[in-house]
C-alpha cells in the first residue's frame, strides 16, 4: 500500500507541483484583491473628506469676506489654491459660484 502511494507521488509529482502552485497562487491574489479593494475605499473616504474641507474653506472665507464687500489679493490667490484641486476631487457646487463671486470682489 505504502509502495503504491509512492509511486503514485514519483509518477504525478509534477501535477501535485502545479496544484500547490496555484492554490497558493489564488489564495495570494484573493488576498491581494481584498487589501486593494479596502485600499480604494480608504482613498475614496480621505478624497471625499479633504472635499469636504476644501469646501467648507471656501465658504467660510466668503463669508468672511463678503461681510466687508473686499478680499484681498492673497486671500484671492489662497482661495484659487483651494478651489483648483477641490474641483479635481469633483467639487462642483455651491463653492464654485461662491469662488466666482470673490474673486470678482475688489481687493483691499
Amino acid at each position: 500500500m505504502l509502495k503504491q502511494i509512492l509511486i503514485f507521488l514519483s509518477e504525478n509529482w509534477a501535477q501535485w507541483l502545479t496544484l500547490s502552485f496555484f492554490s497558493i497562487f489564488g489564495i495570494a491574489y484573493r488576498k491581494l484583491l481584498l487589501a486593494v479593494n479596502a485600499e480604494k475605499a480608504k482613498n475614496k473616504a480621505m478624497a471625499q473628506g479633504v472635499e469636504a474641507l476644501l469646501r467648507d474653506r471656501i465658504i467660510e472665507n466668503y463669508n468672511k469676506y463678503e461681510k466687508t464687500g473686499s478680499c484681498p489679493i492673497y486671500a484671492k490667490e489662497n482661495v484659487k489654491r483651494m478651489y483648483a484641486p477641490y474641483h479635481k476631487l469633483g467639487g462642483n457646487d455651491v463653492a464654485t459660484e461662491l469662488v466666482e463671486k470673490l474673486l470678482e470682489m475688489p481687493s483691499n
